[in-house]
């Protein structure tokens, strides 16, 4: 079973969390690119035989390699910490919680200033409720 945060333990992490998760969305960003960059350059290729620069090609290609890797390297981090990456596009993370005796998420994206959303497991973003601060 994966770790329970408290309220104060999630954002604590929050420091941790929010450069790994602008290197995800950073990396994700560079594969969408350069593969959207690699497909342009091939479509002609494909459709009557032109050239492709092949160094171009290479280094468009080296690119999604070292985006995937610095993904699947992030992420891991993320999963070390016990932090659930549900949205790597938005900075989207839950810590799983105890909440009145059973298990839900404490919801937060990347720009928030605090934690202030929760949900049950398998609500989803769409079911974050706010959470009751005394602050």
């Amino acid at each position: 079973m994966a770790r329970l945060f408290t309220l104060a333990e999630a954002e604590a992490l929050l420091p941790t969390v929010i450069p790994i998760l602008e290197a995800i969305r950073d990396a994700r960003q560079e594969l969408s690119r350069s593969e959207g960059e690699i497909g342009r350059r091939l479509a002609p290729v494909r459709g009557n035989g032109h050239h492709v620069d092949a160094d171009e090609l290479k280094r468009l290609r080296d690119g999604v390699a070292g985006a995937a890797r610095t993904l699947r390297a992030r992420a891991a981090e993320l999963e070390a910490l016990d932090v659930e990456l549900k949205d790597p596009d938005r900075g989207l993370i839950d810590f799983r919680a105890d909440r009145d005796g059973r298990v839900v998420y404490l919801c937060w994206r990347l720009g928030e200033p605090r934690i202030d959303w929760w949900h049950e497991l398998e609500a989803g973003f769409a079911g974050r409720q706010p959470l009751a601060r005394d602050d």
